[in-house]
């Protein structure tokens, strides 16, 4: 099954050998793990970056069977700022299939043991554990409500709300750039 390759630019033009170096090195994250069935690529230019390495940015957006991978990278090169983005996706690849694997009992093949070989590199690697749970009531309430309520309650990072308009829980969050994007949840 051939997956999806979607390349979207924002604010830059890309060349066409270049177009053709991002869908076709792209179209390789599928030797990596089965069930991709889409692979969005956006690549876009800040031309007012105060920091030169952040003057290009890309991201890599990988959907497949049950399992959702991005990663995103800045460079002061398109063509530098794609390659780093692939890199970390192959490595996210890579993790996120190891830690099936090991939960799975069986026989591995022998790109599972290169997979496994790959982890042990990384292993010395301190991953983030949960402090702290919590629990809290979801309320109905539409968009412009969940809005405020979030000022209300001075969390300027996210608020987690039942939308009562689509019946969803949805997420509101704060972006980088000063406005605000909206999570609406499927159940898969």
């Amino acid at each position: 099954m051939d997956a999806i390759v979607k390349i979207a630019h924002r604010d830059l033009k890309l060349s066409q050998g270049m177009d053709e170096y991002v869908g076709n090195k792209t179209k390789k994250l599928e030797r990596f793990i089965y069930g991709i069935q889409e692979i969005r690529v956006d690549i876009g230019q800040n031309k007012n970056a105060r920091n030169a390495m952040d003057r290009y940015r890309s991201q890599i957006t990988v959907l497949g069977n049950g399992f959702v991978l991005r990663t995103e990278e800045k460079s002061d090169e398109v063509r530098a700022a794609f390659d780093l983005a692939f890199q970390k996706m192959q490595s996210r690849i890579f993790r996120y299939k190891g830690k099936r694997i090991k939960k799975k009992s069986g026989i591995k093949s022998i790109a599972d043991d290169a997979i496994l070989e790959f982890e042990r590199e990384f292993e010395g690697e301190d991953l983030p554990e949960i402090v702290r749970r919590k629990s809290m009531s979801l309320f109905p309430m539409d968009e412009r409500e969940a809005l405020e309520q979030m000022k209300l309650i001075d969390h300027e990072d996210f608020y987690l709300f039942f939308n009562s308009q689509n019946s969803n829980v949805n997420v509101l969050y704060k972006r980088k750039d000063g406005n605000y994007g909206l999570i609406n949840t499927e159940v898969a």
